[in-house]
């Protein structure tokens, strides 16, 4: 025994086994190939971009849209020899405009420099002040040492630091 139940804007349809076992009458629809919102890859048959790709992450809807629409148009169909070369004003405004809404459109160094800011500024320091010569990597001898240049290589013509493990 089918049946239909509706919850919220869905509708959910229980079928028997007996449903399943007679064939289906529905007829499908030849696809048209020149559907502009059918997903066909970032590059229509006839040349033109498909806004409604995927592949554009959102990109040519929202604030920047028409900023992102007009470089990428400008890039796409740029004839200059270093493509795109000309498109260097569209793509500033791009720019421009996402700086405007951080939220929606984050910068990638924004994102490496949260993840990693606690793990550079220590061994940014800690480099500082090994070249100074004041003091080792925490990881390294701490033993202080003179340079002088004939101490810098030992009797084996091997730096001191050559036999130390990488850090």
């Amino acid at each position: 025994m089918s049946y239909c139940r509706q919850e919220g804007k869905d509708r959910i349809i229980f079928v028997t086994k007996e449903d399943h076992e007679t064939p289906s009458n529905a007829e499908l629809i030849a696809e048209d190939p020149d559907d502009p919102y059918e997903e066909q890859g970032l590059i229509l048959p006839n040349g033109d971009i498909n806004w409604n790709c995927p592949c554009l992450g959102g990109m040519a809807s929202g604030p920047c849209g028409s900023q992102f629409k007009e470089a990428f148009s400008c890039f796409h169909y740029s004839k200059e020899e270093v493509k795109g070369s000309d498109c260097i004003d569209n793509f500033r405004n791009m720019q421009e405009c996402m700086q405007k809404y951080p939220e929606l459109y984050p910068q990638e160094e924004e994102k490496e420099g949260s993840s990693q800011a606690g793990s550079t500024s220590g061994s940014v320091s800690a480099t500082a002040t090994t070249a100074e010569g004041s003091s080792l990597a925490p990881d390294i001898d701490s033993t202080p040492s003179t340079s002088t240049p004939e101490s810098t290589v030992s009797s084996d013509n091997t730096s001191p630091t050559d036999n130390q493990p990488a850090s």
